[in-house]
């Protein structure tokens, strides 16, 4: 059952200035990119649908599209062309490596956003720019 988009807004933005720990997910403690999204699923959904195992910070470490793979075990698939606001976004950080960075699509005065957190910030909402929407790899709905 998908969740509302700006419910998942919600609970992301409640997660707004949270510290960046690698492979953490604790609201206000510490959490990385994935921990975020695992953060708002619990909020909205409950128990997370599957363990995550150990993995590296290296954006090009390993093979493979893993993170797509788990999002497309519990989310649903949406096209590029029809991202809303709430949606799960996987961007790739260099053009033939795995996608291995993601965060929520947001919306604030009539402008599209990203929630997400980054290596070395906290966790924050920025304007959803041309940088972003060119890594953009793969979407989908809470």
């Amino acid at each position: 059952m998908a969740i509302d988009g700006a419910a998942v807004i919600a609970a992301a933005r409640g997660w707004i200035g949270t510290p960046y720990r690698h492979q953490a997910s604790l609201k206000g403690v510490g959490c990385d990119c994935l921990g975020l999204l695992r953060g708002v699923w619990r909020e909205l959904k409950g128990d997370e649908p599957e363990a995550v195992p150990p993995y590296a910070p290296d954006w090009s470490a390993g093979g493979g599209e893993a993170m797509r793979d788990a999002f497309a075990r519990h989310l649903r698939a949406v096209p590029l062309s029809a991202v809303a606001p709430g949606d799960a976004l996987l961007f790739r950080m260099s053009p033939r490596a795995p996608a291995r960075h993601c965060g929520i699509l947001g919306a604030r005065d009539g402008a599209l956003t990203l929630i997400h957190a980054r290596q070395n910030k906290r966790v924050s909402e920025e304007t959803f720019s041309r940088f972003w929407r060119a890594r953009l790899a793969y979407a989908f709905r809470v």
